[in-house]
């Protein structure tokens, strides 16, 4: 699933069809699209893992979910769920939810929780974390409602950086480690971005699929379903320390050696 980062680097890829009008349509999706035709990009957003088209009198909403893809003049053998054609090219898109937004969209999204975006508020976002002590670490990283962008890739590279265990309870995290948390979410979301455009972003993986903790030099914990959100976590049970006593026991086995 592209997380907040990828979604930044489509919106830059597709400025070029800014104030473009829409000359054709099509796809599988059910959205009435013969209405996008005659219709102009007033600006290409992002939310976390939302790509957002705002046009005149309505919204597109884009969520490339698991396995979700596009092309940028060019397409796919396999028929796409949305296809729109300008004057200057096309935007296609594969595998993903398409919908209508209706109204303004700074009435429908919350800016201050998307971790890319200038509105970021880290204060906000640590006011909602305080409401909810029994929150587990992997989850409170993967809720969109509190880092909006914030993915698998980010969740396990930030617990790695910050010693932090998934199963750790967010009302158990002191302060000063609450505030390193969601200082480290943001940031490490900026540096993915930097190297995504580079093409370097698995290089610098430290947690992520990895078998070996290069702190300890041990092998990490493979857990293959871990917290409410059921998602793949990497982790060492040494220097990633377990705040609170959370009932979900970590039964996976260490990650075998390649």
């Amino acid at each position: 699933m592209p997380e907040g980062p990828s979604i930044v680097i489509l919106r830059e890829e597709v400025a070029v069809f800014t104030g473009k009008t829409i000359e054709r349509a099509e796809g599988n999706s059910k959205l009435d699209k013969s209405s996008l035709v005659g219709q102009t990009v007033r600006s290409f957003r992002s939310w976390g893992k939302h790509f957002l088209i705002e046009l005149d009198d309505v919204s597109l909403r884009i969520h490339l979910l698991l396995f979700g893809s596009y092309r940028i003049n060019e397409r796919k053998e396999s028929a796409p769920r949305l296809s729109l054609g300008f004057p200057n090219g096309e935007l296609n898109f594969y595998g993903c939810s398409v919908q209508f937004i209706e109204g303004p969209l700074d009435e429908a999204y919350d800016w201050s929780a998307d971790v890319m975006s200038d509105a970021w508020d880290n204060r906000a976002t640590l006011r909602k974390l305080r409401k909810r002590p029994r929150l587990l670490a992997c989850d409170a990283l993967l809720d969109q409602t509190l880092f909006s962008g914030s993915g698998n890739i980010i969740k396990n590279e930030v617990l790695f950086r910050t010693h932090i265990h998934p199963l750790s309870l967010i009302g158990d995290l002191s302060a000063p480690k609450l505030r390193e948390l969601t200082r480290e979410v943001r940031t490490y979301s900026f540096e993915f971005l930097q190297w995504k455009r580079e093409g370097t972003l698995k290089a610098h993986w430290l947690a992520h699929t990895k078998t070996t903790c290069p702190r300890c030099k041990i092998p990490f914990v493979k857990a293959k379903s871990l917290g409410r959100s059921k998602r793949r976590a990497f982790y060492c049970e040494r220097c990633q320390k377990r705040y609170g006593d959370s009932d979900q026991v970590s039964v996976d086995a260490p990650v075998a050696e390649d």
